[in-house]
């Protein structure tokens, strides 16, 4: 059966494809490394914005598919230098004659399948951000009261933080603080009546307020913060209930932190395409080499032209066996006898 995708390779070409694979595939190393650093990146901001994330929210799963990814890519890419430059030395090609039919194997089904299902990922999961963001974001809010309860100690702290850090101010705009008791129940007085009105006031028992916490705070406001009484249009003179931009971040957290983990996700989903293209081409340049080098029997600078190919005899030869075509020995000639002697 003839070869797939044949190719004739003299000794020019041979040494051409391997220079220029010897280039592509520090490329390939570098866009591991980088794609290592996006996703540790991102792995990180994950861990500080996971409180936020809805527990059930798989976006989680995006960085640490593609970390092992990248770490694969670098792999290849370090092993295809490695292996191209070889294979310009007669010295030193023959220790990887044994190395190139695992290498391209590993590269192929482990990396190629690890590039293929980070990018799908990186492609999917975004959308499943809102959803994890609307859920994650309103639990921490019910939670900032509960600085005495175990296990939700911190959710006050995180959220003043996310909110300073990030210049947002509750889930949608800061009147979802209005619908939420965010002051703790130590700080009430039992004994005064607005506090007591204002619990009876719901359903749910809860001191419900027209303010905000502190962190909600524009520092950069021309004037003192206004937290409290928000919704009453005589109790600020000089406030505007229709313009709380010059006292309280006007956005969000959840438009905010969309924005950002999605451009994070879109980064890192842009080097995963970038590596996943340079990987296919070394790939195949190695693929071509080995084949056109195991053609000639492993001798690097014969002057005879060989041919490189994708698969000997169709697409059922195994990659991991080698599936090259060695030359064959030549046969000997058995000696001509003498003649007999008279």
């Amino acid at each position: 059966m003839a070869p797939v995708l044949p190719l004739r390779l003299p000794l020019q070409s041979r040494i051409r494809l391997a220079q220029g694979l010897w280039l592509l595939s520090w490329l390939l190393a570098l866009a591991g490394g980088l794609t290592l650093l996006c996703s540790s990146h991102l792995l990180v901001q994950l861990q500080y914005l996971g409180t936020f994330l809805a527990p059930s929210c798989p976006f989680s799963a995006l960085p640490q598919v593609a970390l092992v990814a990248g770490a694969v890519a670098l792999g290849t890419g370090l092993g295809g230098a490695g292996a191209s430059r070889a294979s310009l030395d007669a010295a030193r090609y023959p220790p990887w004659r044994g190395v190139l039919g695992p290498l391209l194997a590993a590269g192929t089904v482990g990396g190629g399948g690890l590039l293929v299902f980070a990018l799908g990922l990186a492609l999917g999961l975004p959308m499943s951000l809102d959803e994890g963001l609307e859920e994650g974001l309103g639990t921490a809010l019910t939670r900032y009261k509960d600085t005495e309860v175990p296990g939700h100690c911190h959710a006050k702290l995180l959220m003043d933080e996310l909110q300073l850090r990030h210049h947002c101010c509750g889930r949608h705009g800061y009147k979802d603080w209005f619908g939420v008791q965010w002051v703790s129940n130590r700080y009430l007085d039992p004994s005064d009546q607005d506090v007591v009105n204002r619990i009876q006031s719901n359903v749910e028992g809860l001191y419900l307020t027209d303010g905000v916490p502190f962190s909600c705070c524009n520092p950069h406001s021309p004037r003192p913060c206004l937290q409290s009484q928000l919704s009453d249009p005589y109790a600020h003179p000089l406030f505007d209930p229709r313009q709380p931009n010059l006292n309280l971040w006007a956005q969000g957290c959840h438009q905010v932190l969309l924005g950002h983990l999605q451009s994070l996700a879109s980064t890192l989903g842009s080097m995963l395409a970038v590596t996943f293209l340079l990987q296919a081409l070394v790939l195949l340049g190695l693929r071509y080499l080995q084949t056109a080098l195991e053609g000639l029997g492993g001798v690097i600078n014969a002057e005879e032209e060989t041919q490189g190919y994708l698969f000997p005899g169709g697409l059922k030869t195994a990659w991991l066996q080698g599936g090259v075509a060695h030359r064959a020995a030549p046969e000997k000639t058995p000696p001509e006898e003498a003649p007999p002697k008279e």
